[in-house]
C-alpha cells in the first residue's frame, strides 16, 4: 500500500483544518479571498539561483529544499548570496502577467526555509538588499506594481524551520562563536522583528501565509497572530500558523478535493511538479488542466492559489507564463463561472466536468463533450427555467430521462476547445441530489470518499513519488474479513457496464463485487505498490433507479491492500 513518506515534519498535508470558521470579522477580512477565489503564489529565493542543481549534480523533486536534499553546509549556502542577482526581475510583468492569468491576489516567499529574506530586513542582513549584488528590495517594487494593477499582495514566512539562523527551526543551534542558541532567540530576534518589517512596510497585505509550524507552542503562535491582526488587520491568516489560529484552512501541496468542504479554505497548487525554479522540469500544466483544477476547486466551495517559481534571473519559464495567460483569457470570457460563485448542489464532480453557482444559476463548466450530446444531470431538484450555451441566446432543448434525471440536449461539437460552458437558468434554488449516477454515456468513477465502509479504516492519504511532489488519495485499507465497501448509486439505465478497480497492494488480490440485485462478479487481479486500475468484468443492472454496489476482499495482503475507487462504463 502507498504510504506517506517519512519526510521531515514540514512536509505534512494539513495543518489546523479546524479553522476556516465564517463569522463576520473574518468574512469582512476575506472578501477578495472568497470571491475572487484565484491568486498566484510564488516561489522564490536563493534555491532558484540553483535551480535544482549542486555542485553538477541534480536533486530531483521540489528544488526550494535543495539545501536539505543536497546537504548543503551552511556557510555555503549563504556564499550562494553572493552570487545572486536577478537583474531580470520585472514586478511589473508579473503583475501584468497575474492580472493577465485571472487571478486577484500575489502571494510571494518573503522569506522560506532557507532563512535568506527576500525584501531589505533590519532584523537579519541576510537578505537580498544587504548580502547580494542586486541590492534592491523586489518586494517593495512588486507590493506598488500589484497596487497598479488593482491586485492584492501578500506575504509567505517561514516562521519556525530556518536552516541558516542559530536557533531556527532545524538550523544551527550555535552561533558563529560556538556559544549555544535557543528557538527563543531566533523567535524573538529574527522570527518576530521580520514578520513585523513584511506587516509594516509594504502596504495593506491581504494574507500572511505561514508554513510548517510544527511544535511551535501556543503563546509563540498567538504573538506572530496578534502581531499580524495590529499591523494588517485587513489580512487574513492560513492555518499554517499552528494551533488552530489561522482565519481559513490551507488543505495539503497540490490537493484538489474530491467532495464538498464547508467555510474558508484554499488550495495550494503549482504550476509543474516543483514549487521553485527547477532547471529540468517542463512537467507544465495546460490551459486545460488549470482551468479543470481551478473550477474543480471552486466547486467544492473553495480558492486555488496557482504557483510559479521564477529562475535565478527573476523571469518566469516562458511555457508556464504562456499556459497561465492562455489559461487567463478563457476566465475573461467566463467571469461568473470562478468570481463569486458558489459550490456545486452535487457536492462532487461529474463525469462530464464540473459546476458552479451563481444564485440561482447553474454554470455547468464541461471538460469532456459527450459524442452523443446528451448532457445527463442526475438527481436535479429543481426546475429548469432555460439552458443556453455561454454568451448564445438560442435555447437547448431540456427534458427528463426519468428516475429523476435531467437532459440537455448539445450541439456536435463543443464551442470552447479548453471548457465549454453551459448556463442552466433554475426557477428555483440549485438543490441536487447528491447520489452518485451511473451514466448511459461516459464512465462514472465512485470515489472510496462517499461509499459507507464497514470493517475498514476510510482515510485520506498523501505520498511523495518525488521529494516533496505530494499525491493524495481518499481510500480504504485496514481490511477485517467481512469488511465491505457499500455505495449507493443511481441508475438511468439498465444493461451491461464494464467494472474496474483502482487499488493498490501486494503480489494478487481477490475482490468481489455484489449488488442488490444478487449480481456478483469476482475475480484476481495483480497488484502493485501504485495506484493501478484493473477490469474486474461485466456487470448488469436490471433495472433502473437506486442500486447499492458492495466490494470486499476476498482474498491477498489485508495489511497492504488500499482501494481507492470503482469506476463502471457502458458496454457500447
Amino acid at each position: 500500500m502507498i504510504t506517506p513518506v517519512q519526510a521531515e515534519p514540514s512536509m505534512d498535508k494539513e495543518w489546523g483544518e479546524s479553522v476556516g470558521r465564517l463569522n463576520a470579522a473574518t468574512a469582512e477580512r476575506g472578501q477578495l479571498f472568497s470571491d475572487g477565489n484565484y491568486a498566484m503564489f510564488i516561489h522564490w529565493g536563493l534555491y532558484s539561483r540553483l535551480g535544482g542543481q549542486w555542485k553538477g549534480q541534480t536533486y530531483y523533486g521540489i528544488s526550494e529544499w535543495i539545501m536539505h536534499t543536497a546537504k548543503i553546509p551552511v556557510a555555503e549556502y549563504r556564499g550562494i548570496a553572493a552570487e545572486f542577482n536577478p537583474t531580470d526581475f520585472d514586478a511589473h510583468a508579473i503583475a501584468r502577467l497575474a492580472k493577465d492569468a485571472g487571478m486577484k491576489y500575489i502571494v510571494i516567499t518573503a522569506k522560506h526555509h532557507e532563512g535568506f529574506a527576500m525584501f531589505d530586513s533590519k532584523a537579519d542582513p541576510f537578505n537580498i538588499v544587504a548580502a547580494t549584488p542586486f541590492k534592491r528590495d523586489p518586494m517593495k517594487e512588486l507590493a506598488a506594481a500589484c497596487r497598479e494593477e488593482g491586485l492584492g499582495f501578500g506575504f509567505y514566512y517561514s516562521h519556525v524551520k530556518d536552516w541558516t539562523t542559530p536557533g531556527g527551526g532545524s538550523g544551527p543551534k550555535t552561533d558563529a562563536a560556538g556559544n549555544p542558541v535557543s528557538f527563543d532567540d531566533y523567535f524573538n530576534k529574527k522570527c518576530l522583528p521580520q514578520v513585523e518589517e513584511i506587516c509594516s512596510n509594504y502596504g495593506q497585505l491581504e494574507v500572511v501565509w505561514f508554513d510548517t509550524p510544527g511544535d511551535l507552542g501556543k503563546e509563540q503562535i498567538k504573538a506572530l497572530y496578534d502581531l499580524v491582526r495590529k499591523k494588517q488587520p485587513h489580512a487574513l491568516v492560513n492555518s499554517r500558523i499552528g494551533k488552530g489560529m489561522g482565519d481559513y484552512a490551507s488543505k495539503g501541496d497540490m490537493e484538489v478535493p474530491l467532495g464538498n468542504m464547508d467555510g474558508l479554505w484554499e488550495t495550494v497548487d503549482t504550476s509543474n511538479d516543483s514549487w521553485a525554479y527547477a532547471w529540468y522540469d517542463q512537467n507544465w500544466k495546460s490551459p486545460k488542466e488549470i482551468l479543470s483544477r481551478l473550477i474543480s476547486t471552486v466547486a467544492r466551495g473553495g480558492t486555488y492559489m496557482f504557483d510559479v517559481g521564477p529562475d535565478g534571473t527573476g523571469r518566469i519559464p516562458e511555457t508556464a507564463a504562456r499556459f497561465l495567460v492562455q489559461s487567463g483569457e478563457w476566465i475573461k470570457k467566463h467571469p461568473q463561472v470562478v468570481y463569486g460563485a458558489g459550490p456545486s448542489p452535487w457536492g462532487h464532480g461529474l463525469p462530464w466536468g464540473d459546476v458552479t453557482t451563481q444564485s440561482n444559476t447553474l454554470l455547468l463548466s464541461v471538460f469532456d463533450w459527450p459524442r452523443d450530446g446528451k448532457l445527463y444531470l442526475p438527481g436535479l431538484q429543481a426546475e429548469v427555467a432555460s439552458a443556453t450555451l455561454f454568451g448564445d441566446s438560442r435555447e437547448l432543448s431540456v427534458s427528463q430521462a426519468g428516475q429523476g434525471w435531467t437532459v440537455v440536449d448539445l450541439p456536435p461539437a463543443a464551442p470552447d476547445k479548453l471548457v465549454a460552458v453551459v448556463v442552466v437558468k433554475l426557477k428555483d434554488r440549485a438543490k441536487a441530489d447528491s447520489t452518485a449516477g451511473i451514466y448511459p454515456n461516459a464512465e462514472s468513477t465512485l470515489s472510496t470518499l462517499f461509499a459507507d465502509v464497514q470493517g475498514a479504516e476510510k482515510k485520506n492519504i498523501s505520498w511523495a513519488e518525488k521529494f516533496g511532489e505530494w499525491k493524495h488519495a481518499d481510500q480504504v485499507s485496514k481490511w477485517s474479513p467481512g469488511a465491505k465497501v457499500v455505495w449507493k448509486v443511481a441508475v438511468l439505465e439498465p444493461g451491461f457496464y464494464q467494472v474496474r478497480l483502482t487499488y493498490c497492494g501486494e503480489k494478487r488480490l481477490v475482490w468481489a463485487l455484489e449488488t442488490d440485485e444478487g449480481v456478483k462478479l469476482q475475480n484476481q487481479q495483480g497488484a502493485t505498490e501504485k495506484y493501478q486500475t484493473y477490469d474486474l468484468g461485466v456487470l448488469e443492472f436490471k433495472k433502473a433507479g437506486e442500486h447499492t454496489l458492495t466490494v470486499t476482499l476476498v482474498d491477498g495482503n489485508r495489511d497492504t491492500a488500499s482501494l481507492k475507487a470503482m469506476k463502471l462504463a457502458p458496454v457500447e
